[in-house]
């Protein structure tokens, strides 16, 4: 559970902008005709773009980016280092109605590190997994292994991504990444880094 925090005072409120939360990271930037509800979290470092709607109940992590016209609505839990295209839709009802006072939200996860292309649509209850890609355009309607590109309506996996989102090409159960180095071994459940990051090179996108 995130810890609850004020506002802090170096943080970048956009003069159109609604920020009625006090749960906001230093550092983090809120742009043009964005609405922050009260009891929405958000961490440090974050960017969220432009005609965005946070509502009370969204939990957001450390250096996210958040772009234009996205909606994270109550039940939406965001991890660290999580990128979210324009257009993206998060949903958190697998069977709406106008009106069912027998409503219950459900809890979508995103985590640490995973990356949702543009237009892409979230089913509500899933969740993304660590370092995972969604392609533009998807319809995620199951949840989504660590390190996975899927694409398409379903979504479907097409490969396995590094931490830098390069696609990995596994030979013997082992792979390596053509663009930072690091190292993979395939599980039966999916695939493991063997290598901790180079430093200086920047392997979270």
């Amino acid at each position: 559970m995130r810890t609850r925090r004020k506002t802090a005072h170096h943080i970048f409120v956009h003069p159109t902008a609604i920020v009625e939360s006090h749960d906001v990271g230093a550092g983090t930037r809120i742009w043009a005709f964005t609405h922050l509800m009260a009891g929405a979290m958000v961490g440090r470092d974050c960017n969220i773009g432009e005609h965005c709607y946070i509502e009370r109940g969204a939990v957001i992590g450390d250096r996210v980016t958040i772009k234009n016209h996205v909606a994270v609505w109550d039940g939406l839990s965001i991890e660290d280092d999580v990128f979210i295209g324009p257009h993206a839709a998060l949903t958190n009802d697998r069977w709406p109605r106008s009106r069912n006072p027998g409503w219950v939200c459900l809890t979508t996860r995103i985590r640490r590190g995973a990356s949702i292309g543009a237009n892409a649509t979230i089913l509500g209850g899933v969740t993304i997994g660590q370092y995972a890609l969604v392609g533009a355009g998807a319809v995620v309607t199951t949840s989504v292994a660590d390190h996975t590109l899927v694409i398409g309506s379903p979504a479907r996996r097409t490969h396995w991504v590094c931490r830098c989102a390069c696609p990995l090409q596994f030979r013997r159960g082992r792979a390596e990444c053509s663009a930072c180095h690091l190292r993979y071994q395939r599980k039966a459940l999916g695939i493991r880094c063997l290598t901790a990051a180079t430093p200086g090179v920047r392997t979270v996108r």
